[in-house]
């Protein structure tokens, strides 16, 4: 009777443990001290079959057995493994043919006297997907021995198959975190030399097996950017044989794998997985080829945000040059004129009653306006001139090497044309009403070389404000 207590306090404690959620580590620390305490084991240890290697592996310390195994763990070939289905199992190197009865007790046809190492299936849906490895005295070999470690094995199979399916959902959580992650970076940064650094270190932190490396595709060839070296020739050589229509390329063995970075059928670039001991599974490819792609999207967002700040000098609605714009190109043709002792001229432009406009006929007329009088801005100034949207309503012109004579005759000239012509705004479905006139007030004023750039606009700022102030629909020289 103590012996069948000591059996169902060993399954209880055992069930306990397990059910506690430790990691690897502590369970099997846990473990090893209830198995030698109950069942006399000396050594006792967990061995998983490694669908990506084909071999066995230590759950806890992951190294790794086979027939070539120096370690002095386990030295046999398991070549079958994967095939050995039901509860036979392993005694050293010979294969135990077993049969369950009714009460699922181990019938044992063979055991070898000088042996004292048992190899137990871990069974999951009647597949053996690992070992328990004990090391016991002989004379434990016995039938209750066998049928006590029969009912251990399945709450350990499932315990480790549990702890397996967190961590590939654990994997899954950190994988979409990673597309999240990339998708997120084109949100503060733009520069491509800043991105793929953080695309590479986001990427490698998710594929923890291989070692990642990123490249550019750059006057047709590749370009490492993250990280610093990589010394794989094999890496090189795949990568020569990348295209825009290549989907992935994977070396003989499966151990390296080139996904193109690709953005509107055009080759930006590659990200490579390097590993001398794991092989790629088609998981790992998958998330691999949707983190590339994911990476691709990113890298085409950087390129038109990259391109959209390149013609931010422009303003949106007139293509104009814009305010920050303007303030760079009048000091810079201030700082021209002063040091070539050259004549220029600056006109500001107003639109007169534009506010009547926006309230009576709506915002989308007042636009229409603003977009007929930049067209006729463009149309009316040479082409060394530049025009700015100053903002709202107000434009301002920089005319390099000009007289004011020459500039009050241009400022005229716009005045008159703006005044004669009229704006569509037939789009904006405006009752009884499918054109508009209005006019604008000009304040023109001369560079002087005692003026900086900032002074010099306030000066054809203070004309255009007298022209404003005299009638409007007139060009006030300052």
């Amino acid at each position: 009777m103590k012996k069948i207590e000591k059996n169902i306090e060993f399954l209880n404690t055992l069930a306990n443990i397990l059910s506690k959620k430790l990691s690897p580590v502590n369970t099997m620390t846990t473990i090893s001290k209830l198995f030698q305490k109950y069942l006399d084991t000396e050594k006792i240890n967990f061995v998983i079959w490694d669908n990506n290697n084909m071999l066995l592996k230590d759950f806890v310390l992951d190294y790794k057995f086979d027939e070539n195994n120096q370690s002095g763990q386990i030295n046999y070939s398991f070549t079958n493994f994967a095939l050995n289905k039901g509860t036979n199992f392993y005694f050293n190197d010979t294969e135990i043919n077993c049969e369950t009865s009714s009460e699922d007790i181990i019938q044992i046809e063979e055991i070898k006297e000088e042996t004292n190492t048992i190899l137990y299936p871990l069974i999951s849906n009647g597949e053996v997907f690992g070992l328990i490895r004990i090391i016991t005295q002989k004379e434990n070999f016995n039938k209750e021995y066998f049928s006590l470690l029969n009912i251990a094995s399945r709450l350990i199979s499932g315990s480790i198959i549990n702890y397996t399916l967190n961590e590939q959902m654990e994997i899954s959580l950190n994988f979409y975190k990673a597309m999240k992650d990339i998708a997120k970076i084109i949100e503060s940064q733009y520069e491509l030399s800043y991105i793929i650094p953080l695309i590479g270190e986001m990427i490698d932190r998710f594929m923890s097996s291989h070692l990642i490396y990123v490249f550019i595709y750059k006057d047709n060839k590749f370009q490492l950017v993250w990280p610093n070296a990589c010394k794989d020739e094999q890496v090189y050589q795949l990568l020569t044989k990348l295209s825009s229509e290549s989907e992935y390329i994977l070396s003989s063995d499966n151990k390296i794998g080139i996904f193109p970075i690709i953005s509107e059928n055009n080759l930006l670039g590659a990200i490579a997985a390097y590993s001398n001991i794991e092989r790629l599974l088609q998981k790992d490819i998958d998330y691999l080829s949707q983190l590339t792609r994911q990476s691709g999207m990113t890298i085409q967002r950087a390129n038109m945000y990259a391109e959209v700040l390149k013609y931010a000098t422009l303003d949106a609605l007139t293509g104009l040059n814009n305010r920050r714009q303007f303030e760079i190109r009048l000091n810079q043709e201030v700082s021209n004129s002063k040091r070539n002792n050259t004549p220029m001229c600056c006109m500001m432009i107003d639109v007169d009653y534009f506010k009547k406009v926006n309230d009576t006929y709506g915002h989308a007329a007042g636009d229409c306006v603003l977009r007929n009088v930049a067209d006729i801005i463009k149309a009316e100034i040479r082409e060394y001139d530049i025009a700015c949207r100053y903002g709202g309503e107000e434009f301002f012109i920089i005319l390099p090497q000009t007289t004011i004579n020459e500039a009050s005759l241009v400022a005229q000239r716009l005045r008159k044309v703006i005044e004669d012509t009229k704006t569509d705004i037939k789009e904006c479905n405006i009752d009884n009403v499918n054109y508009l006139k209005v006019t604008v007030s000009i304040g023109v004023c001369a560079y002087d070389t005692s003026m900086d750039a900032a002074e010099t606009a306030q000066k054809a700022d203070k004309a255009l404000y007298e022209a404003k102030e005299t009638g409007r629909n007139r060009v006030i020289i300052a």
